[in-house]
């Protein structure tokens, strides 16, 4: 794990550590990551494209609603089953994906450089999603502006995520509860609280909960299931790492309240 911060830069040995971070300090690094200014362009060229190829204000209007209807629930069924299943590293070609895409976020929830989502990945799903949806209600001008709308609320996600794991108590009530739940999902039981912005889906499908009294801590909220057993049948995932799987981070305590350690700001 990186040390102290002490610089302007606000890096710390290999990565941004949210966790030593404040929203200005957010703010910059945000402003200044490559995947995010790479979503810009991606912005500004499908907004473009929308432009060009526009398809009237209703189907514009239609498809951007479509996506933002439909993302948190694939958003849900993706980190639910997906990011939190077990199939991806047990094969040696899908450990290394499995690995960057989540794992390594729930070993290390304060780091920025694994928090975001890479955009190798991130974007031909987004691409799958938002496609297809908006070039069924308006052809390539509504699909420019589903695909358009899809990296926007993308941005959106990201930067609340960001403040989920950010050393800073917001000010609104309703990004503090935003906050508070997320906590819960990756320091006290990780089979829960699957949304970033939005919670409904959880609430639908019974995956919601509100505080660590709800259920029993999770014995394995932070390595999703991929324990020392696990990672002995199926080692790619810890070779890659270089060392175990954590159990609990870096500076806990056995025993400790995992939910109030991992962020004394959430609430």
């Amino acid at each position: 794990m990186s040390g102290t911060l002490r610089n302007p830069t606000i890096r710390s040995g290999r990565s941004f550590d949210l966790g030593k971070m404040n929203l200005r300090q957010l703010w910059i690094a945000y402003l200044t990551y490559p995947t995010i200014l790479l979503y810009f362009a991606l912005i500004a060229v499908s907004f473009g494209l929308a432009v060009h190829f526009f398809a009237g204000w209703f189907q514009t209007a239609i498809a951007a609603l479509a996506v933002i209807l439909i993302y948190p629930v694939v958003w849900y069924l993706l980190h639910r089953y997906v990011l939190h299943g077990h199939l991806l590293y047990k094969w040696r070609f899908t450990a290394a994906l499995w690995k960057r895409i989540h794992f390594d976020h729930h070993q290390d929830p304060h780091l920025l450089d694994v928090l975001f989502g890479g955009p190798a990945t991130t974007l031909p799903t987004i691409g799958a999603v938002t496609i297809p949806v908006g070039w069924l209600i308006g052809g390539p001008g509504s699909a420019a502006t589903a695909f358009c709308a899809g990296v926007i609320i993308t941005c959106i996600y990201e930067f609340f995520h960001c403040i989920q794991h950010l050393n800073y108590k917001p000010r609104a009530a309703w990004i503090q509860r935003m906050k508070a739940r997320h906590v819960l999902h990756h320091f006290h039981d990780e089979d829960g609280n699957y949304g970033i912005t939005s919670y409904v889906v959880d609430r639908a499908l019974g995956t919601y909960y509100v505080d660590a009294r709800s259920r029993e801590r999770s014995p394995t909220v932070f390595n999703l299931g991929y324990d020392l057993e696990q990672a002995q049948r199926y080692p790619w995932v810890m070779r890659l790492t270089g060392h175990a799987p954590k159990d609990r981070p870096d500076g806990a305590r056995p025993g400790s309240d995992s939910a109030a350690q991992g962020n004394r700001h959430a609430a």
